[in-house]
């Protein structure tokens, strides 16, 4: 199912600048600074010592501490490093400082919080965009797993401008902006400066999880998040923290989740039914069940067993949330056979309908298998 017409009118189409909330920023600073973060995120550090990138860093059984974004840096002394952004919320997770210091062990890093000394902006929907922005190749393994293809005769797909990162979690994200505490990025001048939740409904419409109520630290799996199509896993690179699992689950496992963007509505009517735009719905908080309804009856007319397993609702905003649902009930939905439900800590009850973002890659038709010829 394809982004419901009602939703439409959602998407910002003129350019916007916005501020991120929750981001917090560790300088990571020295000459081993490339090789100390090489061995902890799961994406390889670009070769390019001014060159940015996303990833995360994997608890060692390869469930998610943190998805982050890493932006090459260099101080006023000349210093090269990098600048990690994350989101500092109170989780499971370690604290995230103190976990890297573990690890520094002889290299020689110096590693500080800087988060007062730095703001996050997103911008999106400049004309800029598309000259970078071009049409994307897939890899597709067996296990489900999705890779991005970048062109390595074109640009750094994530950019290596001074603090300025390009979004390609997803297409359409535009960029992402790191800016001295308490100023405004260039971008204000010429964009329209939204809110924070405007943020959040940008990309939750685009289908990108980020953060702690979306990729819950300690519990997410990072391809479950869909960090393999956001492009922030690497299945080729050398020994990392978490690892194993996730090379293990890419040549042998099987994806049975995904995080998809999900609409809102009365359990009596559908996204299809909508007039307008999904926007009376109150904010509801993460981490509610999202049970699955089976919607067929067996040949004597009972009910069938109620499928198995259930959803969890993770960030939402006016109507639309991103969801962890299990394929197979997303495929059921799709086909008829069931339907999403929640229902609130005070009784209230909503339908919940997926659908995949415009951008989201498709596999192309398998070659059928030619006969061997026979000898008769």
């Amino acid at each position: 199912m394809p982004l419901p017409p009602a939703l439409r009118a959602l998407v910002r189409s003129t350019p916007t600048v916005a501020p991120v909330p929750n981001r917090a920023v560790i300088s990571v600073i020295g000459s081993d600074a490339a090789q100390f973060l090489n061995g902890l995120t799961a994406a390889s550090v670009p070769k390019h010592p001014h060159s940015h990138y996303y990833s995360a860093f994997l608890h060692a059984q390869g469930r998610v501490l943190h998805d982050i974004f890493i932006y090459a840096h260099t101080t006023p002394t000349g210093r090269s490093g990098y600048l990690v952004e994350y989101d500092p919320r109170s989780s499971e997770a370690p604290p995230i400082l103190p976990m890297l210091k573990r690890h520094v062990l002889r290299s020689k890093v110096k590693l500080r919080d800087v988060t007062e000394e730095y703001d996050i902006w997103a911008a999106w929907g400049s004309e800029q965009e598309k000259s970078w922005e071009t049409e994307r190749k897939w890899e597709f393994a067996r296990s489900g797993v999705i890779e991005p293809v970048w062109d390595r005769d074109a640009e750094w797909p994530w950019g290596s401008a001074p603090g300025v990162l390009r979004d390609r979690r997803a297409v359409g994200m535009g960029h992402r902006l790191l800016v001295r505490k308490g100023d405004r990025p260039q971008e204000s001048s010429t964009h329209d400066v939204a809110s924070s939740n405007d943020y959040l409904l940008h990309r939750i419409l685009h289908g990108v999880p980020e953060g702690v109520d979306d990729i819950p630290p300690m519990q997410a799996f990072p391809m479950d998040s869909n960090m393999d199509v956001m492009g922030g896993l690497d299945f080729r690179k050398g020994c990392y923290v978490g690892q194993e699992l996730t090379v293990r689950t890419y040549h042998t496992g099987q994806l049975r989740k995904r995080i998809l963007p999900v609409v809102l509505h009365s359990p009596d009517s559908t996204p299809e039914t909508l007039d307008s735009k999904p926007q009376d719905t109150p904010p509801l908080p993460p981490q509610l069940d999202i049970r699955p309804q089976a919607l067929q009856t067996g040949e004597e007319g009972s009910p069938r067993p109620r499928p198995r397993g259930t959803g969890k609702l993770l960030s939402s905003i006016r109507g639309v949330g991103l969801a962890l649902l299990r394929l197979e009930q997303v495929e059921a939905v799709e086909q008829g056979r069931a339907k999403f439900g929640l229902t609130t800590a005070e009784g209230q009850e909503w339908g919940v309908t997926p659908y995949w973002p415009d951008w989201w890659p498709q596999r192309p038709p398998e070659e059928p298998q030619q006969d061997e010829a026979s000898d008769d």
